[in-house]
């Protein structure tokens, strides 16, 4: 009842600041641990290669525990994550609305829940062309989608080049870093390079600060050069904190201690502080692993910890704190929104967590926008590491759907 009581109260506060097509989303907060791993591999951005041999896997948590019927639909998806034009025959073979039938119920913990793996392509589902997917998860007989999971499909016909520096237009080696790149498309007929690519640059797998709507600066034979751009001047931001849940009794990295108060476990981190300097960490750029202690069968014998974050500093005006990382999937919901206690002067939040190790950080956000500032909680530095992506899609002359051409990632440390 405890549990029934903590959901029915995350429901009612349930919302997001903005809404981007290409995040992943737990409409319900039943939903949790909601993962996109390309070819099962941890940690890597959802964007797989297009043939045989490749696949993208996405699980969650249903903390209803008892099994559900849940089905999925695939849709295919634009460069700005809108439908796309194609009939679904064009770009998937079978039908959608499949069972998801690949599931385990929870063993030996507190907090039950039964864990959901999907795999695509499938022997159902076959995907036929690049580009980005979107795939919606609904409970059997239900319209509203109770989660949805984004990933992109990669034709790799163009190569792409990036450069990261801290010497940039604003500042030089103090708040932000600047992204250049380039695309060579040496063998690869374009009619219009100008008109017909489009290109997406993300930073940390965040989707409220991406960047598009890109022109080159610089026209080379078969060559393509984005340099200077204002538009790719990021906030540098500061490293992740961490910490570990690997143990229902041992307190283990950055938790203070762990309490059981006869229904779920506890797990209380040391209050943070707010940052005012660069702190170096070998962090994950905002990434978790679900893992306990003994690492055996981690999606069904990880329990859920009720995690309580304290972030202590003064109230800020005009806006909210979040907490933040792939842990709320980068989104800034009012799940995640920070309390303020104006006795203890902190920004408290309690909210279940699989055990595992985990990145985060505190996100501000001003009243009336959807773009997170790293200030006043976190700090920005130019020393910052971070990881930067470029998507390049294409277009053809008649072609009714944007192909994805190229896909780059470097990590970024002075």
């Amino acid at each position: 009842m405890k549990l029934i009581r903590f959901l029915i109260v995350s429901a009612l506060l349930f919302c997001w600041l903005g809404g981007f097509a290409q995040e992943n989303i737990c409409f319900s907060q039943r939903i949790k641990t909601l993962q996109v791993k390309p070819n099962g591999e941890w940690g890597e951005a959802p964007v797989t290669l297009l043939g045989r041999g490749h696949w993208m896997e996405i699980s969650f948590d249903d903390l209803q525990a008892n099994y559900q019927r849940y089905t999925y639909t695939v849709t295919h998806c634009n460069a700005n994550w809108e439908q796309s034009d194609l009939l679904q025959n064009e770009y998937m073979t079978g039908f959608n609305n499949q069972r998801i039938d690949d599931y385990e119920p929870a063993i030996g913990v507190e907090m039950n829940y039964c864990h959901y793996t999907l795999r695509l392509p499938n022997a159902e589902n076959q995907l036929l062309v690049s580009g980005n997917y979107i795939v919606h998860i609904y409970e059997d007989g239900e319209d509203e989608p109770i989660a949805q999971a984004c990933f992109s499909l990669l034709e790799p016909r163009v190569g792409v080049s990036i450069d990261v520096s801290s010497n940039t237009d604003i500042d030089t080696y103090e708040r932000h870093q600047q992204v250049n790149f380039a695309v060579n498309y040496s063998g690869y007929p374009i009619s219009n390079v100008v008109s017909d690519l489009k290109y997406v640059v993300t930073q940390n797998r965040r989707w409220d600060n991406h960047v598009e709507d890109l022109r080159p600066t610089t026209m080379q034979v078969n060559k393509l050069i984005f340099t200077h751009n204002r538009q790719l001047i990021f906030n540098a931001g500061n490293e992740y904190r961490r910490f570990e849940m690997l143990d229902e009794y041992v307190p283990t990295m950055h938790v203070d201690r762990m309490e059981y108060d006869g229904d779920y476990y506890n797990a209380f981190l040391y209050v943070d502080e707010q940052r005012t300097s660069y702190l170096y960490d070998k962090d994950q750029d905002g990434r978790y692993v679900v893992r306990t202690r003994d690492n055996v069968n981690n999606d069904t014998e990880s329990d859920y910890f009720l995690t309580h974050f304290s972030l202590e500093m003064p109230k800020v005006p005009d806006g909210e704190v979040y907490l933040f990382g792939d842990l709320t999937n980068n989104r800034y919901e009012e799940a995640y929104r920070m309390e303020y206690d104006l006795i203890d002067h902190r920004y408290n939040l309690v909210t279940p967590l699989k055990q595992g190790s985990y990145n985060y950080m505190y996100m501000y956000v001003r009243d009336g926008e959807t773009v997170g500032q790293t200030l006043p909680c976190e700090g920005d530095f130019h020393q910052t590491e971070n990881e930067y992506y470029v998507y390049v899609y294409h277009r053809p002359f008649g072609l009714r759907y944007d192909k994805l051409v190229g896909f780059q990632k470097t990590n970024y440390q002075e």
